[in-house]
Parts: C-alpha cells; structure tokens; sequence
C-alpha cells in the first residue's frame, strides 16, 4: 500500500548515494566517488536537516508555538530550510543575509514567506561586526526565537545521528575518505565524527576558497564559493562554533572558477546539477581520487544543493 506523508519534516533525510562513472572514467580516477545527492530534500538543501533538528529542539523545549517568528543570520540555504519548516509547522521567519548571496535564493526565502534584511557582506567579514549583527537580530525581535545556526548544538548532532550514519549504512561500511566544504561546519563535523567512531582510519578532507576567492576590504564582492568558507590560517574566534577543529585530516583549497568547472562537468557528464558549493567539493574529491595511493578507495563527496539556486553565478 502506498506510504502518505503528512508532514514536509518526515522527507527530510535519507538522501541518496550515487556512484559517478563517467566523471571519473574520462579523468582516469583512481578512486571511486560517490556523491551524497542532499538537494533530494524537500527544501533542497542539506541545511533542512538542521532547520527541523533545530526548530523540533525548540518545540519539545517549549520555546515555539504556532505564530511565533524565528530569527537567525544565514546565506541562503539555513535560511530556506527554516522557512519551509517554518511554513509548515505555523511560525513565522525573519532572516538577515548579506547582500551579496545570490538573488535567486532571496527570492526563494520571500516564496516561502520570510522576511529578508539585507546586511552589508562586509560586515561579515569582521567577527565584532557579525556579532553586533546577532546582537541587533536579537534587539529589534524581541520575543522571537533565535535559531543561531552557528552556535546551535543541534546542528552537528543531527548530521552524527542521520548524515554519517546512513553515509555507512549505503556503502556498508566502505567509506575510506569524506569530503565537504565548511559553511556552519556542522556537516563535516558530525558526519565526520560519526564516520571516525566507526573506522577510525576514515579521512575528512575539506574543501576551502583559495584567497582570491574570498572577500576584502578592496573587494568585498569577489567571486565567491557561496557557503564555503576558509578554516585554515583563522583565528579560533572568527571560526563557527559548531566547527569541530579536530576533524580534518587535510585541506585543498581552490579557485571559485575551479568549483564551476567541476560544477559544470558534473550536470553535463553525469547529470546531477549540483550547486557551486558542490563543485567545490568534487573539485577537492577530484584531486585525491587523482592520487595512487587512494587507488580503489570509496570516496564520499557531500552535494549541499540544488544549481539552479546559482543559475545567475555560472
């Protein structure tokens, strides 16, 4: 008998795990890549698994109820993911992003029936100043519920509870190396974590922008790998808090246009059309898959999202 769904929360996960054969095949891998597919959600991101673990938390606190508004400072895809929750479960959302995120996620996050503040990019660039942001999200909501997506400990608990464990579940067991850009960190960090209490030899390898990509004082709107952000060479206090420090056994940083290209190659060579994010990583996936001693070894690429959010960055 068929299954009925009742709520857009219970689609949330389960994503599916696809092998690429062709991408690999015309570079001469040595490797396998398979690649975590988390646009499958219903929102089409990976960030809907910590929208609902958050606002579910909440729920369960007693902190929520139907017509309350949610607040936070997010990019993009938190954002969308709260939304949609939001939508569905009767509350309302208000969210602060920089003005330099893509349109086309805007314009999602209006769809869904949140408010958007823009905020300067630059002031993102400074932690005293993103802190005062979070201080004014808080000051002018009052009463409203701050997600805080950075901060928040159901961000990495959901990803070692759901992510990691069915990342092992389909590849029953044979995931050597798992690779992924930093945005919360949650990803990586409980995914990775989960992954290393089962194999402890399990590599976490991250992709990071190369400093070209990132943003200035004298450029603040570079082109950006939107969503991912440096690790290395960051002082412990400008680094999210839900970024597990320990979990990376090495980081491949690259050039914005190196995430289009293996983008790009990904829609037209295996057709998956994944966002720009996700080229980062597969570009990152791309490098160690290229090495002889990763030869027949299962890599996991994490897929954040759908492409078509990036359609005006390609």
């Amino acid at each position: 008998m068929p299954r009925v769904f009742n709520s857009i929360t219970e689609l949330i996960g389960n994503t599916p795990l696809l092998e690429l054969h062709n991408y690999p095949r015309r570079r001469d891998l040595a490797a396998r890549i398979l690649v975590k597919i988390e646009s499958f959600n219903p929102a089409g991101s990976v960030k809907d698994r910590i929208a609902w673990a958050i606002l579910k938390d909440a729920e369960e606190a007693g902190k929520l109820r139907p017509g309350d508004l949610i607040v936070d400072v997010t990019s993009g895809n938190t954002g969308i993911g709260l939304a949609a929750v939001a939508a569905s479960r009767g509350y309302r959302a208000k969210f602060y992003a920089s003005d330099n995120i893509s349109p086309d996620k805007v314009k999602i996050l209006r769809l869904f029936g949140a408010e958007v503040v823009p905020v300067k990019n630059e002031f993102f660039l400074d932690p005293e100043a993103l802190e005062k942001i979070t201080q004014r999200v808080q000051e002018e909501n009052p009463g409203a519920f701050f997600t805080d997506q950075l901060a928040n400990p159901a961000n990495p608990r959901v990803h070692f509870e759901t992510t990691g464990p069915e990342i092992w579940r389909d590849t029953d067991g044979a995931v050597d190396i798992l690779v992924g850009g930093v945005g919360t960190g949650g990803t990586l960090s409980g995914a990775g974590r989960f992954l290393k209490s089962q194999k402890p030899g399990l590599k976490v390898v991250i992709a990071e922008p190369a400093e070209d990509s990132l943003p200035t004082e004298e450029n603040p709107y570079p082109a950006q790998i939107d969503g991912v952000h440096k690790v290395t060479e960051v002082p412990p206090e400008q680094l999210p808090r839900n970024f597990d420090t320990t979990i990376a056994d090495e980081v491949i940083a690259l050039n914005t246009s190196d995430a289009k290209e293996a983008a790009l190659a990904l829609v037209a060579e295996e057709g998956v059309f994944a966002g720009v994010s996700s080229g980062a990583a597969l570009w990152a996936a791309t490098q160690l898959a290229a090495r002889q001693e990763n030869a027949g070894k299962v890599i996991v690429v994490i897929l954040p999202d759908l492409g078509e959010r990036y359609l005006t960055s390609f």
